[in-house]
């Protein structure tokens, strides 16, 4: 009897409570729609409450505070005699602005809302912070960014309305950055500005220490720690630019290793000066606009393979071009280093006015296929994906030659004709045909570096000067005909470079490098890793 009792009070306490939620929910509810209706019916006012209106739309969480925005700052937003707000879609469909739905109608004494320019700059802020609250994880981090700039003090509640909801880490650590400057540049408490100076130290960037150096009126204990945060930022970005420069000096180093490669071939092993050297580069850079220029026209949907299809078609017309310089002119000149080096600073001449007369004197648009555009950040680095993509091509480049050099029937020939001529010519080596394709060889490296090249220079009739000399310095720095060399050479002078340029500057930082080079060679005249070869010999 008492089990029984108990249990009817227990259900008549669950439906009690049940009705108590219901009524308590219809009445947070009606609360809210009426705090909407308050909020709409300021459109019909005047310009201060326009603006008031726009403010409390913003951080209202209204699901059509977007629509009545853009429709305000189109003049469809109309507003009824009794305070009721309707706009016009694209399609001129009216809808009630407080729930969405369309209406037959305009409401009695319908007038569009009135907006000046002070109207517009606050619709303007408005869909700013709404873009918190967007969908999209990548415009709520484009709204966080934008807030932590701006320091829109109106922002704040809806800044606090997004943190805790955001689950996206990236835009998470936004927000909190943009409300860290929201609470140091406007009134609060001392311990809660000190909280945000660590949090946008945390950031550790320009814009952070900005932000910091621009702090409004700080008491000593915020200066102080604005002072500390301001030296550890300052400390991080130095750190970070010694990073980047050293990258930038490996990307320059891969850039030299591709120009000099062909270079350690023909000057190296066959001892001949080639002033010419950079056309080859030029003539593969040119090989590459007139794929992709083809490929435009004709087939589009190619483009990104247009390097593929440039790199072998570079190849063959640099080395042709090679081989016929070196069958009319370089094989009689073999021996005479000073006449190869005018006989072949006047062909490069006139290789600059042919491309000249061919293409034009001005640039020529080499694109980058998709998969080499764009970066990404690493830590305070920002790495280029042409860039990158180029440092591994020169790598393959390098060791693809040494397998030519080291594992193959023609590798071993010109090795013999290097080591002994006279030798190898009794041996049964055509000594004249292993000159002939050694210097196509290293003219067709000199045209496959220009493919590369093109991805991150001005295709022009000079771009070849510009490497020539530095191809020049890499290839006597690491020694004369050793690959490994070149490699070390290239690297060592590109990270030099760009070690010393931001404290010397680009043209002084050169200077320096070209003394320390000059005395290097007084002491070691072979370079780094000598190589026995013809122009030794003799």
């Amino acid at each position: 009897m008492v089990i029984s009792t108990l249990s009817r009070l227990r259900r008549l306490c669950l439906i009690a409570m049940a009705i108590l939620t219901l009524a308590g929910a219809g009445a947070i509810g009606q609360a809210r729609a009426q705090d909407v209706q308050d909020t709409l019916k300021l459109f019909s006012g005047s310009y201060d409450d326009i603006q008031k209106g726009i403010e409390a739309l913003a951080v209202s969480g209204q699901p059509t505070a977007i629509e009545i925005l853009q429709a305000l700052t189109d003049n469809r937003l109309l507003a009824g005699a009794d305070g009721s707000l309707v706009y016009k879609d694209a399609a001129g469909a009216l809808h009630d602005a407080a729930t969405g739905t369309v209406v037959a109608a305009e409401p009695a004494g319908a007038k569009p809302v009135r907006a000046n320019n002070r109207i517009r700059r606050a619709v303007e802020a408005a869909l700013g912070q709404l873009t918190l609250v967007s969908p999209d994880p990548a415009k709520r981090l484009e709204a966080a960014l934008s807030v932590f700039k701006s320091k829109d003090q109106t922002a704040l509640p809806l800044i606090e309305t997004a943190l805790a909801r955001e689950t996206d880490a990236k835009v998470k650590t936004a927000l909190e950055r943009a409300k860290a400057a929201l609470v140091l540049y406007g009134p609060g408490e001392e311990p809660a500005k000190l909280a945000a100076v660590e949090v946008i130290a945390a950031q550790g960037d320009q814009d952070a220490l900005a932000m910091l150096a621009a702090t409004p009126s700080p008491s000593p204990a915020l200066a102080a720690a604005i002072k500390d945060a301001s030296d550890a930022i300052e400390g991080r970005l130095a750190l970070w630019s010694g990073v980047q420069s050293f990258y930038y000096g490996i990307s320059l180093g891969s850039v030299l290793l591709l120009a000099a490669i062909g270079l350690a071939i023909t000057f190296g092993v066959m001892g001949v000066i080639n002033m010419a050297h950079g056309e080859m580069v030029m003539i593969g850079a040119y090989t590459t606009f007139v794929v992709q220029d083809i490929i435009r026209n004709s087939a589009p949907w190619l483009f990104d393979y247009s390097l593929a299809i440039a790199l072998p078609l570079a190849f063959l017309v640099s080395g042709a071009v090679g081989i016929l310089i070196e069958r009319v002119i370089i094989r009689f000149l073999y021996g005479r280093p000073l006449e190869t080096l005018l006989a072949t600073f006047g062909l490069s001449l006139v290789l600059q006015q042919a491309v000249r007369s061919l293409f034009g004197p001005t640039n020529r648009e080499v694109g980058n296929p998709a998969w080499m555009s764009g970066a990404f950040d690493l830590g305070g680095l920002t790495l280029t994906y042409n860039r990158m993509w180029i440092i591994v091509f020169s790598i393959v480049v390098l060791f693809v030659l040494m397998v030519v050099l080291r594992r193959t029937a023609f590798g071993l020939q010109m090795r013999a004709v290097t080591q002994n001529r006279r030798m190898a010519g009794s041996m049964g080596i055509r000594t004249n045909w292993v000159d002939m394709l050694t210097f196509g060889l290293g003219s067709g490296i000199a045209g496959i570096a220009g493919v590369a090249l093109s991805q991150i220079d001005n295709v022009s009739p000079n771009l070849g000067q510009g490497y020539i000399i530095d191809s020049f310095m890499v290839v006597v720095f690491g020694g004369v005909g050793n690959l490994w060399g070149t490699l070390v050479g290239a690297m060592t002078l590109g990270i030099t470079n760009k070690l010393l340029e931001p404290v010397a500057g680009a043209v002084l930082g050169k200077i320096f490098v070209l003394v320390a080079l000059v005395l290097f060679i007084q002491r070691k005249p072979r370079g780094l890793f000598p190589q026995k070869g013809r122009a030794v010999e003799r």
